[in-house]
């Protein structure tokens, strides 16, 4: 009789426990809309990593009249040029991705901005199945919530940029001892061309791939930088 009671119990205390996560996320997306995340998984990861290493870890969030308007550019230029016009995915991508990693090729990322931003303040990193359908529902839900402006914002403050470096001002401090706000578009594209691999690649001194990626991001930021949805969402 114990037993039978127990099993009702524990689904009520389940749905129970269902829909309070639930509405916390919830509410927690709405409130990030205006409120920068105080911290992320991600970036908890990052500064455990930093102790006894020889770099620290450093953050600093910005508004976005503290951003260059050049840092948008370069992350969409590099990143995903069809940031302003898709709903979360770039599904040529994504296709492409599958087919390159099926056949044994090297395991090629797709990932838009929208869902980077996801992972970063709501996720963890790793590639378990679970993980990326957990992806899927919070890039939805900022798309639909926040709108592209603020993702954009949010992804410049809160993506790693270098060992221990998270976001677009601590970069152009460490980079180039200045605030976001001042970087150039040759500044602003070599810490874009960095991004792929941020421990890997260095934005000081840059290696030859570095240097040929920043020129490459110089010359896509010039086609694209005149795109109507383009300026909408970085002005």
């Amino acid at each position: 009789m114990k037993l039978r009671g127990l099993v009702p119990r524990t689904l009520r205390w389940l749905k129970k426990a269902f829909l309070f996560l639930f509405f916390f996320q919830l509410f927690y997306i709405f409130l990030l809309k205006w409120v920068d995340p105080p911290i992320t998984i991600t970036q908890l990861q990052i500064w455990a990593k930093s102790f006894g290493k020889d770099y620290s870890f450093k953050r600093d969030y910005v508004s976005r009249k503290e951003i260059s308007v050049h840092a948008r550019l370069a992350v969409i230029a590099s990143e995903d040029q069809l940031f302003a016009t898709h709903g979360g995915f770039d599904w040529k991508s994504i296709k492409t991705a599958m087919k390159k990693n099926k056949e044994g090729k090297r395991i090629m990322g797709a990932s838009t901005i929208s869902q980077q931003v996801a992972k970063n303040v709501f996720l963890w990193q790793g590639r378990s199945w679970f993980r990326k359908g957990l992806e899927v529902y919070f890039t939805k839900m900022i798309e639909w919530i926040w709108g592209k402006k603020r993702i954009l914002d949010v992804y410049l403050n809160v993506i790693e940029m270098g060992e221990g470096i998270i976001g677009i001002e601590a970069a152009a401090q460490t980079y180039f001892k200045k605030p976001a706000s001042k970087l150039t578009r040759r500044e602003a594209a070599a810490i874009a061309a960095c991004l792929p691999n941020p421990v890997r690649y260095k934005v000081n001194p840059p290696s030859a791939y570095v240097t040929y990626r920043t020129n490459e991001i110089l010359r896509q930021m010039n086609n694209v930088g005149g795109m109507e949805e383009i300026i909408e969402v970085i002005q």
